[in-house]
């Protein structure tokens, strides 16, 4: 009878037709930016704070011919003009509104931003202005024209601005909206801090006219001695000429355009990336008017019933979730350094894995977790409660999935991609998940496909895994918190587990709180000594998972968050982190290392 509610679930994701989905091909987001030819546009941005968004609508609540966006200037001193950016308060970019002004530390709606640039244009250049990321809804104005709009706050996106841009001075202006919506993804409930502002760079891209957009470049699947892929230009033609060259395996292959994509496959043996040897190769994509250079590795990775191979050869995942807030200062992290300190304490621990919860974070902590040999686990904001039978909300979902695929595809360090956080079974919710996961499988099949679960059920032997969703991913996540939000600690490490699905299964969440410095006895809810104590019974009980294939605690440092306010203890901060946000390590920490360093491969 157990199975009869999984089986039923399973049924109705296949008949059901509320929301199709549809094969998606990548946008044309430039890949490996970091390869182009771009002028930076970070910096101080003038602003202003705009809560009844008077500068984008009139007294009737209709939008604006000249709002904000014109950045008016006064010719003579009879003209009305009610804001000027260049007298303006300033931010910086990237950064984060809340924690660079103590008035907007809670604030959610509408800022403007504006940004002074000069440009020279030379011939056969396509220019493009390219947001590594906005939180959460972006309108971008060049030189009082808009030229478009992105919503979501975690992924990159782009306007081509060619014949937008003049010789000489030029401004953008955005405005930056991360009011939280019902309908959005993540929606208006989420436990982490609601970060607004242009919270990753900015640039200005130039490139050549017919230039390379796209690449993917990767072992053929489930082998090893075969690279694969294809590259996708602009403004090519067909029967031009794309060249892919691994130099380090002195391998070079010529392919031609069709439709817009050149197809190859070159008969290698690359050195397998893995965390104990992260290795990457040069490759080289040439066209007779663009080249690009990326760091690329190559690795293989698979389920064998309840186990995760990688390169073939079991691995178990030691991992640690990380949010993407800033060490010592806090707010949203907006430097490689930032990231690298974070990764650091990573490998301190122990971890050969990553969970980046709960959302896509920078491409610049993706390429350094690649490098220092770390596994990656990566999320879009499909958390808790969100619209899952609202056809828009959906195609949000999809649209950012497709962006978090689309921009790190060729990182052999993300073997997961995952579908959601904590959500509440029920049909829509299957329906909408499953079809994120057949959408995720068209465009990268590659890659294990995940989720992470809070629903479990009282079986025979203990928790029951049986939520229907663990039908459609890969290797189920699940998070638990026995001695925080259930049980006594010292009951933790009696639990049994159980799972109706023959797969691997990762602890994705566990742990509990504790204030850096706070001590008392370990049954005193809060202190360091209560932390470790969750962590070791909670350890004691994973032990007996014999489907445990890794886990990702929660969580590396603590981290804001507004449903935290609890004086004295919280101060708006979620405390489960194993370091404080000062970088203070508290008991749990070591208890963890511990446990990572007493664990084989």
């Amino acid at each position: 009878m157990k199975h009869i509610k999984t089986l039923l679930f399973v049924f109705l994701l296949t008949l059901s037709t509320t929301i199709k989905a549809q094969e998606t091909p990548f946008s044309d987001l430039l890949q490996n930016i970091d390869s182009r030819e771009k002028t930076s546009l970070n910096g101080l941005w003038d602003m202003i704070v705009d809560p009844l968004e008077n500068g984008y609508y009139n007294h009737r609540l209709q939008p604006k011919e000249d709002g904000y966006f014109m950045n008016a200037q006064m010719q003579s001193p009879s003209d009305l003009i009610e804001y000027n950016f260049d007298t303006s308060k300033q931010l910086m970019v990237p950064g984060d509104w809340n924690t660079q002004m103590d008035k907007l530390y809670y604030y959610e709606g509408t800022v403007w931003y504006k940004k002074d640039f000069t440009y020279t244009a030379k011939n056969d250049e396509a220019a493009f202005l390219y947001f590594e990321a906005v939180n959460y809804e972006a309108i971008v104005y060049l030189n009082g024209e808009r030229i478009g709009r992105h919503v979501g706050g975690y992924t990159p996106f782009q306007f081509e601005v060619t014949d937008k841009l003049k010789e000489g001075n030029n401004f953008v202006v955005v405005k930056v909206d991360n009011k939280r919506k019902r309908e959005n993804v993540p929606t208006v409930n989420q436990d982490w801090w609601n970060y607004g502002g242009i919270t990753r760079s900015v640039h200005l891209i130039t490139v050549p006219k017919s230039h390379i957009n796209d690449y993917s470049v990767q072992l053929r699947k489930g082998a090893t001695n075969a690279i694969t892929g294809w590259v996708s230009v602009t403004n090519g033609k067909d029967g031009d000429v794309v060249s892919i060259a691994i130099p380090e395996l002195k391998k070079t292959v010529n392919t031609v355009l069709k439709n817009g994509k050149a197809e190859f496959s070159i008969k290698a043996k690359p050195k397998l990336w893995s965390p104990t040897s992260p290795k990457t190769y040069e490759v080289v994509l040439k066209t007779a008017t663009d080249e690009i250079t990326d760091q690329i590795g190559f690795r293989t990775i698979a389920t064998e019933g309840s186990k995760i191979l990688l390169n073939g050869k079991q691995i178990f995942l030691k991992g640690i979730s990380i949010h993407e807030e800033a060490p010592f200062k806090t707010g949203r992290v907006v430097s490689v350094e930032e990231c690298k300190i974070l990764l650091e304490w990573a490998k301190e621990l122990g971890c050969n894995f990553i969970r980046l919860a709960h959302y896509p974070h920078s491409e610049a902590m993706v390429r350094e977790a690649e490098k220092m040999g770390f596994l990656i686990w990566s999320e879009i904001p499909v958390y808790w409660t969100i619209q899952f039978d609202n056809e828009d909300t959906y195609a949000n979902a999809k649209n950012q999935l497709t962006e978090m695929i689309s921009r790190d595809k060729n990182r052999a360090a993300v073997v997961l991609w995952s579908m959601a956080n904590e959500t509440p079974e029920g049909e829509s919710r299957l329906n909408f998940i499953g079809n994120l996961a057949e959408q995720a499988r068209k465009l990268d099949d590659t890659r294990l496909i995940t989720a992470a679960l809070d629903t479990q059920a009282q079986g025979d032997d203990g928790n029951l895994i049986e939520d229907p969703l663990g039908k459609v991913v890969d290797v189920i996540g699940i998070n638990a918190y026995c001695g925080w939000y259930a049980g006594a600690t010292d009951t933790c490490a009696q639990l049994k587990w159980s799972s109706a699905y023959n797969k691997p299964m990762i602890m994705s969440e566990v742990g509990g709180g504790a204030l850096y410095g706070h001590h008392g006895e370990k049954n005193e809810r809060w202190t360091e000594e209560y932390q470790a104590e969750v962590f070791k019974t909670n350890i004691e009980m994973m032990r007996n998972i014999d489907f445990l294939s890794g886990l990702s605690p929660w969580i590396l440092m603590d981290f804001r968050s507004s449903r935290r306010p609890l004086r004295r203890i919280q101060d708006d901060f979620n405390r489960k982190g194993l370091i404080s946000e000062q970088g203070m390590k508290k008991q749990a920490f070591f208890t963890l290392q511990e446990y990572y360093e007493k664990e084989n491969n």
